[in-house]
């Protein structure tokens, strides 16, 4: 099992950068894939990026292409979202998950943190 804990969100002009960390305690961090998801005011929740236990696999919605980077650091147990460019519609509560399944499955997330707002000024 697995606990996560995200931090680094907050409010941000258009066109600005934010990074968001989310760090893992618990057994065998390094075993499981993570995700990011988002979950906007009226919208349904969506896997925005992934990342495979390895590091050498990802998944990027195609909303956050060339905008998004996910990495993970296994030694410290932390994984992290890079955020650059954002827009208005990048606003959202954002979420860190673990998964034991296919990176791109979102019913494969077993393991969540409490969410992080990420607030894009137009």
């Amino acid at each position: 099992q697995v606990q996560l804990v995200e931090s680094g969100g907050g409010l941000v002009q258009a066109g600005g950068s934010l990074r968001l960390s989310c760090a893992a305690s618990g057994r065998s961090f390094s075993s499981y894939a993570m995700g990011w998801f988002r979950q906007a005011p009226g919208q349904e929740r969506e896997l925005v990026v992934a990342i495979s236990w390895s590091g050498s696999n990802f998944y990027y919605a195609n909303s956050v292409k060339g905008r998004f980077t996910i990495s993970r650091d296994n030694a410290k147990n932390t994984v992290y979202l890079q955020m650059n460019s954002l827009k208005p519609e990048d606003t959202a509560v954002y979420y860190c998950a673990a998964s034991t399944d296919t990176i791109s499955v979102p019913q494969g997330y077993q393991y969540w943190g409490q969410g992080t707002q990420v607030t894009v000024s137009s």
